[in-house]
């Protein structure tokens, strides 16, 4: 996580987005009253949507701990896909 005020935003606006996107970093805009603004890249944004959708139920979010748990026991299955055509393996 970076930070960087505003002036220094500004000036290198470009190289910032840059690394935002490019690098996965997160990027602290600094304000005065400490009325701060955090930058990060529409990839992140969408993934952090999607994992908050992903674990709003409790059912759902202890599902995928459960399986996560699994895999890392090893435990995992492998299933055919239902009503794939054999074009589309």
């Amino acid at each position: 996580m970076l930070a960087i005020n505003y002036t220094e935003l500004r000036n290198n606006l470009k190289e910032c987005m840059d690394r935002v996107t490019d690098d996965y970093e997160t990027l602290i805009i600094t304000r005065k009253k400490n009325r701060n603004v955090v930058m990060i890249s529409e990839e992140m944004y969408n993934n952090m949507l999607e994992n908050m959708h992903l674990t709003a139920k409790e059912s759902n979010y202890r599902w995928l701990l459960e399986s996560a748990g699994q895999l890392k026991r090893g435990n995992e299955q492998i299933h055919d896909l239902i009503g794939m055509a054999e074009d589309e393996e």
